[in-house]
């Protein structure tokens, strides 16, 4: 996404909606920190023109409690999430026991507010997601896209 460094979330969600034309029902959607925030404030606040598969949202901050990080930029998230249930057919969000970055307790600030989403701790990713692969990402794509193609 663009301007990473100071992330402006008008910026990246022109960036992102110049891709929708390659969306395709059934797509998978992939964000990480930051980009798992920009998912999350995006899917809660508009409507997708086709309909996605699956959503994962890896290590995502949910407000500012995360020390040193700032959702400065327009990324600060609504207090209706539920608009990301129904823009997708299955929703993650992926955190890690050890994550120095984004703690834990942040899981829990989702489920507070996503009824339907799968919240899957680890107990290790290496901190905050620092892994060559993550294999478990991979097998749950496989379940999900096995499932849409059994229906």
């Amino acid at each position: 996404m663009p301007l990473q460094d100071n992330a402006k979330y008008a910026d990246w969600k022109i960036h992102f909606e110049k891709h929708f034309p390659y969306l395709r029902n059934g797509a998978i959607l992939i964000g990480s920190s930051l980009g798992g925030t920009f998912l999350a404030k995006y899917l809660s606040e508009n409507r997708l023109p086709k309909k996605i598969l699956s959503v994962f949202l890896v290590c995502p901050p949910f407000d500012n409690t995360v020390e040193g990080e700032d959702l400065a930029g327009g990324f600060h998230l609504g207090a209706d999430l539920s608009l990301m249930e129904k823009n997708c057919k299955n929703l993650y969000l992926l955190f890690s026991q050890d994550d120095g970055i984004v703690p834990v307790s942040h899981a829990e600030k989702y489920r507070k507010k996503l009824k339907k989403a799968s919240i899957i701790i680890f107990e290790s990713k290496n901190g905050h997601f620092r892994i060559p692969e993550f294999p478990e990402i991979i097998e749950m794509i496989k379940a999900d896209s096995k499932k849409q193609s059994r229906n």
